[in-house]
């Protein structure tokens, strides 16, 4: 029995197990495979439509026809196009204004919401309401308080004696631009105050009671304790904050649909209105890619602004 066993592989005898058993009980592969639907639903809807849409844009095809490729033909006939380039100074102010305004109070509120008040959970709820909203909804209420004849604030302002007529907020260039702002800000503080209210969360009290008890001010306690550690979850939630913004079709489109004199146009909503309204898949395409880089730029602006923070590095550089 001793010269059979002996005759017997190394590997039978220990019991070693196999490379499919191996690879079975390997972490890092299976990883691999609860990572794969997820992949496959990114390749499928995200991946697959943006390759199809910069292919497109390399095309002249329209609706109903089948382009063919053009090379930079579209490129070359929006750099020469101010209406797209009003559109792109459209997206940069309304962007920047924006995502600014909506971190200010967005602060404001998670700071406050932080604090030990009466009613706490229910004014968290009421916070969130406009960002639950449906976003036409939103448009649609802004749309009669912003009305030429029947607008709620220019008959406040009157009442009060401030102005004399109504205010013709969709109708005029620059307060269209401020109007839909406005309606913007109106429905991005929510996200923004409740994901900073979540980072609030995590910071610890006795941070904050340590250095009361060194006769810290409530601006240095800020300035000290809970910017430094709210500075991850503020980097992502103004990056997802200005890739929301940048890229707003819905509330501009049931607004002002790009008027007046494309004043409140929007990269989005040329290219729906180029690309589908008018045909021209091709153009609207190009449209559509030319945000890319601004959007690819606002994440790297926050990935290199993470990547640089001290407490990050574990130096003193």
């Amino acid at each position: 029995m001793s010269t059979i066993q002996t005759s017997l592989p190394q590997r039978a005898v220990i019991g070693e197990p196999s490379a499919w058993a191996r690879m079975k009980t390997n972490r890092n592969v299976i990883a691999l495979w609860f990572m794969l639907p997820a992949a496959a639903f990114l390749i499928l809807f995200l991946a697959y439509p943006l390759g199809l849409g910069v292919w497109m844009s390399f095309t002249d095809e329209k609706i109903g026809r089948s382009g063919v490729f053009v090379g930079l033909e579209n490129y070359e006939w929006l750099w020469d196009d101010s209406i797209f380039w009003l559109s792109v100074f459209n997206t940069l102010l309304y962007t920047i204004v924006a995502s600014a305004i909506k971190f200010a109070i967005g602060l404001y509120l998670a700071l406050l919401l932080n604090r030990h008040m009466p009613f706490k959970a229910m004014v968290r709820a009421i916070v969130l309401i406009p960002f639950i909203v449906p976003t036409v909804l939103s448009a649609i209420a802004f749309w009669w308080i912003y009305d030429a004849q029947f607008s709620i604030i220019s008959w406040s302002l009157i009442k009060l004696g401030l102005i004399t007529q109504n205010i013709n907020f969709l109708g005029d260039t620059s307060w269209a631009r401020a109007s839909v702002i406005i309606a913007n800000i109106w429905r991005g503080v929510p996200f923004v105050a409740i994901t900073l209210l979540a980072g609030l969360q995590t910071v610890s009290p006795s941070l904050y009671e340590a250095a009361t008890l060194d006769g810290a001010t409530s601006w240095q306690r800020f300035r000290y304790i809970t910017y430094p550690l709210l500075t991850p979850i503020i980097a992502v939630v103004m990056t997802f904050s200005v890739l929301f913004t940048f890229t707003d079709f819905q509330l501009i489109w049931a607004l002002t649909r790009g008027g007046p004199v494309n004043a409140t146009h929007l990269m989005a909503t040329l290219s729906y209105q180029r690309g589908i309204i008018s045909g021209r898949l091709g153009e609207g395409a190009a449209i559509a890619t030319a945000m890319i880089p601004f959007l690819m730029a606002a994440i790297a602006i926050s990935w290199f602004g993470m990547q640089r923070r001290k407490w990050q590095q574990g130096s003193d550089q």
